[in-house]
């Protein structure tokens, strides 16, 4: 049950690093050994190219899979079969039920809820917090989770007087790990358990993992109550302009008589040719801000955006005076009806791949952008070219209508705000039913996992929980491709024996220390692999090694199986879990507030789970 004692020999522990990497090249001669070196080269291939982020998964996945499909490893058949798994099935319906949640402002409602909770201290919110994001992301997606509750954790750090950074990672760290919970808490557990299936072992149950996952939740909010909290930053900064460093770039001009500006609309004056942005017009003791009705006129004082070293261009305009630096603030931007937000850009943004010339964003929106924010980066010079992120946080200005309609039309999240204004009742009620149901149903096994999720997805439609067409865009199609790719890549190391290759050099290696040990170094490799690829796609990896390698040593394949798949659920050493990527901006986080919160984290959480694993599920058949 727990590892025996190692016996220190000349080869241990520093000889097994070397042998492991010598056994890895010695790739064996002829057919079988360029089928090996191939999949061996595109998985590293397929490593480095997650870990740039230069591509995005999908491509990646396809670029993996066509070689194989052009040599003959693997048959259109084998290739294209992960996608109509019923991992995808079941994972698509996932996201259609969380679509209608979000639709009809269930999730919205709860959001609002969360925020009761301010006021008390930065103990008690951030387990409360962490508590009910556990509970809601394990029969949810997690980063659908996040997105959701990330206004309203913005709204509760600000009325509990605490940075947003203070909550935001806390959230993210509690909706991966109520992911592990269940079955369908996390895209990983629906893959592990597809691939088993396919593989004719035995499966992953609803509830078979919920103990594990308790401890995961249990053990992570302690270390993020007692320890955590004291690693994680401190956002500061209550100005926004301020903190998005517009402060130095904003200027005032005032247009003179026979200033060409005269008669020009706002938003296409001859300043937009020198890269200027017109933020604010004061007329008198008037506030206008731009729109395509507002024309210039003689007299107006401007507050224009632009790079400082176009000022000087800017003089040489006839008819125009720029005033001396002044401190400009949120105060300024500010007037009746009008309001300075950060806003998040969500997968269901149409935005999201797109810059805001392309989408022409002032037109269609009514709103001027001011500044982005990406990776502990404002970006406030020549932003109309910039391709946006999921993720990424924009500082905008604009009247509340418009405000509004960027939240409720477009699909981006407002950081200043909680309003359940999408709150419908009855249609909600019907929409967390049939949710409950289509659990009860796979639970009892009443029902498969997919057919009952996907008979849900299809009655939230019939109930108008969603529309159809709403319905696609909630699915993460990116995420869909790295499944089914990488469910058909685990098959080609299957086919061409590669696990059987990489489970000898590690038994090689490592195979007298006893099952225990060989479990413990996968699940390391597991959790270091999730750094630069996505946690499914790192499971699925690491999965076909580690259950050739429990076979050879004849221990229990569902136990090693049950190790991976949890492996992947616990690393929270860098920010690239789509969760994490949510919060990196809002929270004005580095890429080292992750190592320094989420290593030890992670760390504590390993070594937890080697305890338990074996006790839950048994080393030997």
């Amino acid at each position: 049950m727990f590892p025996p004692p190692i016996v220190l020999s000349a080869q241990m522990p520093f000889g097994l690093a070397p042998d492991f990497i010598a056994g890895i090249f010695a790739v064996p001669a002829g057919a079988e050994g360029w089928r090996i070196a191939l999949v061996l080269g595109l998985l590293l291939v397929a490593v480095v190219l997650f870990a740039m982020e230069r591509v995005t998964v999908d491509i990646v996945t396809f670029s993996i899979l066509l070689p194989l499909l052009l040599v003959g490893i693997l048959t259109p058949e084998q290739a294209f079969k992960g996608f109509s798994s019923e991992a995808v099935i079941s994972l698509a319906a996932i996201f259609v039920i969380s679509g209608a949640l979000t639709s009809t402002g269930v999730l919205d409602l709860l959001g609002s809820r969360i925020t009761k909770f301010g006021g008390g201290n930065q103990l008690k919110v951030l387990v409360m917090l962490m508590l009910i994001t556990c509970a809601v992301s394990a029969f949810m997606n997690n980063t659908t989770v996040t997105a959701m509750f990330l206004a309203a954790t913005v709204v509760l750090a600000r009325r509990s007087k605490l940075s947003p950074s203070k909550l935001l990672m806390p959230l993210a760290f509690a909706s991966i790990m109520g992911g592990t919970c269940t079955l369908i808490g996390t895209s990983t557990n629906i893959a592990v358990n597809n691939y088993l299936k396919e593989h004719h072992l035995q499966g992953v149950g609803m509830w078979e993992v919920f103990p594990a996952g308790l401890a995961i939740c249990v053990v992570g909010i302690l270390y993020m109550a007692f320890i955590g909290k004291r690693l994680l930053p401190d956002g500061g900064e209550d100005n926004l302009a301020a903190s998005y460093s517009i402060r130095e770039y904003l200027s005032e001009i005032v247009v003179m008589p026979g200033s060409p500006l005269i008669g020009q609309r706002s938003f296409e004056s001859d300043l937009s040719i020198l890269e200027f942005r017109i933020i604010k017009i004061i007329r008198g003791t008037e506030s206008l801000f731009p729109s395509s009705r507002v024309v210039i006129e003689e007299g107006d004082t401007l507050l224009v955006e632009g790079k400082v070293e176009n000022l000087m261009k800017v003089k040489r305009i006839e008819g125009i005076e720029i005033k001396a630096d002044k401190d400009h603030s949120d105060l300024l931007l500010k007037g009746a009806n009008y309001r300075i937000v950060e806003v998040l850009v969500t997968m269901q943004s149409d935005v999201a791949g797109r810059t805001l010339r392309e989408v022409d964003f002032r037109s269609k929106y009514g709103l001027v952008v001011l500044a982005i924010y990406r990776h502990g980066h404002s970006f406030v010079e020549s932003i109309g070219d910039i391709s946006l992120r999921v993720g990424d946080v924009l500082l905008v200005q604009g009247q509340d209508e418009y405000v509004n309609n960027a939240r409720e039309k477009f699909g981006l999240s407002i950081l200043d705000e909680v309003k359940p204004t999408l709150y419908h009742p009855r249609r909600g009620l019907y929409t967390v039913g049939i949710f409950m149901l289509a659990i009860i149903a796979s639970s009892f096994e009443w029902l498969p996992v997919s057919v009952a999720f996907l008979l849900a997805a299809v009655c939230t439609i019939f109930a108008r929980g969603i529309t159809a067409e709403k319905a696609y865009e909630f699915v993460d199609w990116r995420l869909i491709v790295l499944i089914g790719g990488m469910t058909a890549f685990g098959q080609a190391m299957t086919t061409t024996k590669t696990a059987d290759f990489l489970a000898d050099a590690v038994l090689r290696t490592a195979g007298d220390l006893g099952p225990w040990w060989v479990m413990a170094g996968f699940f390391v490799l597991t959790i270091l692999l999730t750094q630069p690829m996505s946690n499914a796609a790192a499971a699925l990896v690491v999965l076909p090694v580690a259950l050739k390698a429990a076979e050879r040593m004849g221990a229990n394949e569902h136990s090693f199986a049950m190790a991976i798949m949890l492996a992947a659920s616990i690393s929270f050493i860098t920010p690239f879990e789509p969760s994490c990527l949510l919060v990196y901006a809002p929270g004005k986080y580095r890429f080292r507030d992750f190592v320094k919160v989420g290593s030890g984290l992670t760390l504590v959480l390993a070594v937890v789970m080697l305890i338990l694993i074996p006790i839950l599920w048994p080393l030997s058949k």
